[in-house]
């Protein structure tokens, strides 16, 4: 059974998407691994960063996405089932062993959930709703997951920013997380913000379903290679290094490199796009890190 790896940040525009989709290619490209990404963000960038949106449009009409499958984990007796092989999109991009679960603009009702939880509270009496809740949010992708899950080397789960169910579920579903972050303070409190919700959310689940998550490592992306920029970005560097120590900080960084954004136009990772730009070659040494931490 392979690795379930995270990729969160309490704060947006960190580089979750663009990380999680370049450290899967390299993955698969650079090591012959089978991985599967997994876009949790409704603002699909994961998927859009390895399909067009003509092909995720044609996917999303014949329910081909992420939100088929937790429609059936809400409704398990709906007439029509796909499998979730049926729903994985194989060799993105054409590269052998790189697999996307699309995402979708659209993932769930929060009111359908909440309903369907209160329903079984009251079923089951003396369960409270916060125990109800708990559980559901700790098998959601669990049960997603579970039939392929032996298919892969790795999955990679691609979370929104901020903390919603299917976060916390991914987090919950996780052996490890990568946290993304701009070495700039307000990316550093969404880091200190998260390391606590993950600690109350180990708190919240019952002692028999002990989460055991551990964080492998914190990249600072969109770094700048500017004299005057590159030394208030050491400074925000040190500050973390000494909240979380020195062995959290992974020692390759994500430059700022224009081929990174072109990339995403060609609806393609940069690794694939543009394997000789300074971006490309950030995310191939970093792959090699992250595999040795492992």
């Amino acid at each position: 059974m392979g690795y379930v790896i995270a990729t969160a940040n309490m704060k947006g525009g960190v580089g979750k998407t663009t990380l999680t989709v370049n450290i899967a290619t390299c993955l698969a490209k650079e090591h012959g691994k089978r991985v599967l990404v997994l876009d949790l963000d409704s603002q699909i960038s994961a998927t859009l960063s390895l399909m067009s949106p003509l092909d995720f449009a044609k996917r999303r009409k014949q329910k081909q996405t992420l939100r088929y499958l937790i429609d059936e984990v809400l409704n398990p007796n709906q007439k029509q089932k796909l499998a979730i092989q049926d729903i994985i999109q194989p060799k993105v991009c054409n590269l052998k062993g790189l697999d996307l679960l699309p995402g979708d603009i659209d993932l769930y009702d929060e009111f359908v959930v909440s309903e369907m939880l209160h329903q079984q509270a009251v079923a089951l009496g003396a369960l409270d709703f916060e125990t109800i809740w708990n559980r559901f949010e700790r098998v959601l992708l669990t049960k997603i997951l579970e039939p392929i899950q032996q298919e892969y080397d790795f999955i990679l789960l691609d979370c929104a920013p901020g903390y919603n169910l299917l976060t916390r579920s991914a987090l919950a579903t996780s052996n490890f997380y990568i946290l993304p972050a701009k070495p700039e303070p307000l990316s550093v409190i969404g880091i200190q913000l998260l390391e606590r919700r993950i600690a109350k959310l180990k708190e919240s689940h019952e002692p028999e379903a002990k989460m055991d998550i551990r964080m492998l490592g914190i990249v600072f992306t969109m770094s700048n290679s500017n004299i005057l920029t590159g030394r208030y970005y050491k400074q925000v560097i040190q500050r973390v290094q000494q909240d979380f120590g020195t062995e959290k900080i992974c020692q390759t960084q994500i430059p700022v490199d224009v081929n990174v954004a072109k990339s995403v136009d060609s609806f393609m990772p940069v690794v694939l796009n543009a394997p000789q730009s300074s971006g490309s070659k950030a995310f191939t040494q970093l792959t090699q890190e992250l595999l040795q931490k492992l």
